[in-house]
């Protein structure tokens, strides 16, 4: 059993819950996924190799991945919510193409440190964020287009 599946498995029992085959399933999948994913991203990988996990399935889950610190709903693109695991990642930006949708992650180190600063003159603790920039992508630009077409 791998890190995450402990983490989940503890995670489910604090909560009367148990690590289900479905869930399981669903855990493996969302770390074998090195991109940005939506829940029908995620069905579609799924159903290729599984037959038992369903979309509602998959929907009740991604709270429980979500609340136990494993993933995180990165950002919300083309009406859908996004996610990403983020166990063992570092925090980082994401460039969001306004044009076709492309996600690119960028460092974000000294912008968590103006964060941070930001937050100590305020007297607050931040626990997480999201940070995020809209705009056109180098090959949208290269094809002559813009947003704002």
């Amino acid at each position: 059993m791998n890190q995450e599946q402990k983490i989940f498995k503890e995670f489910l029992q604090k909560k009367g819950l148990k690590l289900t085959k479905p869930r399981q399933i669903i855990l493996e999948e969302v770390f074998l996924t090195h991109k940005h994913f939506n829940v029908d991203q995620l069905y579609d990988q799924i159903k290729i190799k599984y037959s038992n996990v369903s979309r509602a399935t998959i929907y009740r889950t991604m709270p429980l991945l979500i609340e136990a610190s494993l993933i995180k709903n990165a950002l919300r693109c083309e009406a859908k919510d996004h996610y990403e695991h983020i166990y063992g990642h570092e925090r980082h930006l994401h460039l969001i193409c306004n044009k076709c949708g492309t996600i690119i992650e960028a460092e974000i180190s000294d912008m968590e440190q103006l964060l941070n600063q930001i937050a100590e003159t305020k007297k607050f603790h931040i626990e997480d964020y999201n940070v995020g920039a809209r705009g056109v992508c180098v090959n949208c630009l290269k094809d002559g287009t813009n947003s704002n077409e």
